[in-house]
């Protein structure tokens, strides 16, 4: 059995979005004698995480109501990587969909080395088809799953279906198939987001 870590590194001066400063992470460490000490300060949609409703719904729930069982499962990995701009409906019709799928979709994005403005993301009619497939979660190697759309349709369709958000994820070295996935967020409480570690596993587990 192979694991293969879909997560992006933390570290100062990291792709962040929009390489907002705000953004950024901070690292400080500090040594007394021979005991080191680090202190971390970072936005909760730091590299690899998992979105919770709040983030786009103002009544939205947190992001601890989301079940850890529904981020260690199965998932299908979708190769969109001669895909341009955008996630359109067209380029996923012909994938194998079903109820309650977890999907992470591989485009160009994963060799991305630096934060990319014209990142791929997932368009509004594909998240509508995605929100009526009834799928439990969707996940993509971008720091955002859409960008330049009004009202933030492609999350506000997602998250008002019940469908979990993951974004960060770096799929480069992931062929597309089906593996057995470990996500778990930071166990921290009341807030719309937390950073992730994601590692999918080439055979089925249970």
């Amino acid at each position: 059995m192979k694991i293969y870590d879909v997560t992006a590194p933390i570290f100062n001066g990291m792709p962040v979005y929009k390489n907002k400063p705000e953004k950024q992470p901070s690292i400080e460490t500090n040594t007394n004698g021979h005991v080191t000490e680090s202190r971390l300060s970072m936005d909760v949609h730091t590299g690899t995480h998992v979105d919770a409703p709040l983030h786009m719904i103002n009544d939205g729930e947190t992001i601890e109501t989301i079940e850890i069982e529904k981020l260690v499962r199965p998932v299908k990995v979708f190769d969109l990587t001669e895909v341009d701009e955008k996630i359109s409906l067209k380029d996923i019709q012909g994938f194998e969909i079903e109820e309650n799928d977890f999907i992470l979709f591989k485009t160009k994005n994963s060799w991305d080395t630096e934060f990319n403005f014209d990142f791929i993301f997932v368009a509004e009619d594909a998240a509508a088809h995605l929100a009526e497939k009834k799928i439990s979660g969707v996940g993509i190697d971008a720091l955002g799953i859409e960008r330049a759309q009004d009202g933030h349709p492609t999350h506000r369709s997602l998250m008002g279906s019940g469908v979990i958000i993951m974004e960060g994820l770096q799929l480069k070295d992931i062929e597309a198939g089906q593996y057995f996935m470990v996500a778990a967020p930071l166990k921290i409480q009341n807030t719309d987001a937390s950073p992730a570690r994601v590692l999918l596993f080439d055979e089925m587990i249970g």
